[in-house]
């Protein structure tokens, strides 16, 4: 194994267990968009441009700042509770590592894994933008419309609350 993998699963690792540990959840969702980076280089360093382009825009670029958005919006006044570990929290490490390890013991004495590495796929990033411009690009437009349609009726359903909300103000 390479350092930089070594590195970048550890810091991936890092965000993840930090995502689910800390209690303000502004932390909490920026510490998921370190584990999306992490989970998107080791994509690029395994030759999938693709993939890790499109976690980087998909996962990093909209999903994370749409959480982070979604809780400064809906947030309330109380604090949370300042206890971080409790009595559950060890049983499910125990949990966890017990399923790790006989998930990672069945893995790696299957049949079904090859011993030997295939060869690299040909596919790059030119050749899928080729593939959604020429063969497939009837199902992304109709994905970009099914999308586009989505996003106007989440705006006339805020519209709605947030006129229901003006007019109860009023005399």
């Amino acid at each position: 194994m390479s350092p930089f993998f070594i590195i970048t699963a550890v810091v991936t690792l890092f965000g993840a267990v930090l995502a689910m540990s800390l209690r303000n959840l502004v932390h909490c969702a920026l510490a998921m968009a370190i584990a999306f980076a992490g989970v998107a280089a080791l994509f690029l360093q395994l030759g999938a441009e693709f993939v890790g382009f499109a976690q980087i825009l998909i996962y990093i670029g909209a999903i994370a700042i749409l959480i982070v958005f979604a809780i400064l919006l809906t947030r309330s006044g109380e604090s949370p509770d300042k206890s971080v570990l409790t009595s559950g929290w060890w049983a499910g490490i125990a949990v966890t590592a017990m399923v790790f390890t006989i998930l990672g013991w069945a893995v790696l004495s299957s049949s079904a894994v090859p011993k030997e590495l295939p060869a690299a796929p040909a596919a790059t990033v030119k050749n899928v933008g080729d593939l959604l411009m020429t063969k497939f690009v009837l199902p992304l437009e109709i994905v970009a419309l099914v999308l586009t349609a989505a996003m106007i009726g989440a705006v006339l359903i805020a519209l709605k609350e947030d006129n229901k909300d003006n007019a109860g103000g009023q005399p």
